[in-house]
């Protein structure tokens, strides 16, 4: 792998780029071109060539990339090749309803633990999986007994950065935030930020504009549909 350092829109779009060749390789398919992936997925062929050389070389020429090959490197690149334990820290209605995300099933992230100051939710299991809530004062032990490491905080903006430094604390580097507050993280810690406002204030501002407003690259180019397909997978 090259030393540079990887930007994060490059691995969102190895992620787009793993989906699609699951989906090929489900349907018997075993081999697959940058462009015949581009032209199947509305995706960009020179994009793909550019992310995927950041890592090595994969293709073969004449032949182009062998899906289940490529899907086993994407797979390790990604982090993807070990499974990993996911801690919801807030047990409403969004904590819940992510806890319930069916789309784990078929990944290798799995919620184990939940947690909540509510001592009405502590103790309680949800879902078909029966996840147990934790009383949040537990973060740190549940977090070590359970192995967990990727958090996700679905609790009120004014506690989210509390929570945060508790995670932090409890050793957790990866961590998927859904208050809508901006929260500051130590050095070695990743927070990614899921904005629902400004993701739908997005879209508002496409809906104001006239029919005819064209909608570019930021060049003042015309995307096209896969630059509209990208920024939308990204946004979030």
């Amino acid at each position: 792998m090259k030393r540079e350092k990887i930007s994060e829109l490059t691995t969102n779009r190895l992620s787009v780029y793993l989906r699609c060749l699951n989906e090929l390789a489900a349907a018997g398919i075993k081999t697959v071109s940058s462009q015949e992936l581009a032209e199947q997925f509305n995706l960009n062929s020179a994009q793909i060539r550019k992310d995927l050389g950041y890592f090595g070389e994969f293709g073969v020429r004449g032949t182009g990339y062998y899906i289940e090959d490529l899907r086993a490197d994407l797979t390790k690149i990604l982090g993807l090749d070990k499974p990993h334990r996911v801690g919801i820290i807030g047990a409403g209605r969004l904590g819940t309803a992510l806890a319930n995300y069916n789309g784990l099933s078929k990944s290798n992230f799995s919620v184990v633990a939940l947690f909540d100051n509510d001592p009405n939710k502590v103790g309680e299991h949800v879902g078909h999986d029966r996840i147990p809530v934790f009383d949040a004062k537990k973060i740190a032990k549940v977090v070590r007994d359970e192995q967990i490491d990727v958090a996700v905080i679905a609790v009120p903006a004014r506690a989210a950065q509390r929570v945060l430094n508790q995670v932090m604390a409890a050793g957790v580097k990866a961590i998927l935030n859904f208050a809508p507050a901006p929260l500051k993280a130590r050095l070695g810690v990743k927070v990614r930020t899921v904005d629902l406002t400004t993701s739908l204030e997005s879209l508002s501002y496409f809906l104001a504009q006239p029919s005819s407003a064209l909608v570019t690259n930021g060049n003042g180019v015309p995307a096209s549909r896969a630059e509209i397909t990208q920024a939308d997978q990204t946004t979030l």
